[in-house]
């Protein structure tokens, strides 16, 4: 195996390890059925910026989060594939850093108020749980996004991992 396929192995492990434990860690504000909710790890889906290792780590670390969170079936499944597009959308937005964490605000602040409002029977208006999800969001992966970026760039060469 060569050493850009382990570093990009790695890289995705230790990103799925930190946004698990980010997401445990602050489980009352992670885990809003009520509408309002703000999952610090979200900020880490900026990091396709960096690497394309975070595309699947911040998958499998939301898919993981959100099963030992005791998330119901809909929300492990499609609360991770929200969290999936907006990795990739970052991801392609890589040279835009401002745009980069737009997709994961939008893919959240549609599919996460549909799993609220179907799966978990949130009795508030639709509209209502896209804004509240949207900022919730906003506040994770676009304000906190922004000052993560801002602290890795520096140091951005070092996390350069390509999957051959």
């Amino acid at each position: 195996m060569s050493h850009e396929k382990i570093l990009y192995i790695a890289q995705g492990a230790v990103i799925a390890a930190v946004y698990v434990v980010l997401t445990l860690l602050f489980a009352p504000i992670s885990f809003g059925t009520s509408g309002i909710d703000v999952r610090i790890a979200e900020a880490l889906t900026i990091l396709p910026v960096f690497t394309p290792a975070a595309v699947p780590g911040v998958f499998i670390g939301c898919l993981l989060a959100n099963i030992l969170g005791g998330g119901i079936i809909w929300d492990i499944i499609f609360g991770s594939l929200a969290s999936l597009i907006g990795a990739i959308g970052c991801r392609m937005l890589r040279s835009k850093r401002h745009l980069a964490p737009l997709p994961t605000v939008l893919a959240n602040a549609i599919i996460v108020p549909l799993v609220l409002r179907f799966g978990y029977g949130v009795n508030m208006p639709f509209l209502m749980l896209v804004l509240s999800v949207g900022a919730g969001e906003f506040l994770s992966a676009y304000c906190l996004g922004q000052v993560l970026y801002t602290a890795l760039k520096p140091v951005s060469k070092y996390l350069q991992a390509e999957a051959h």
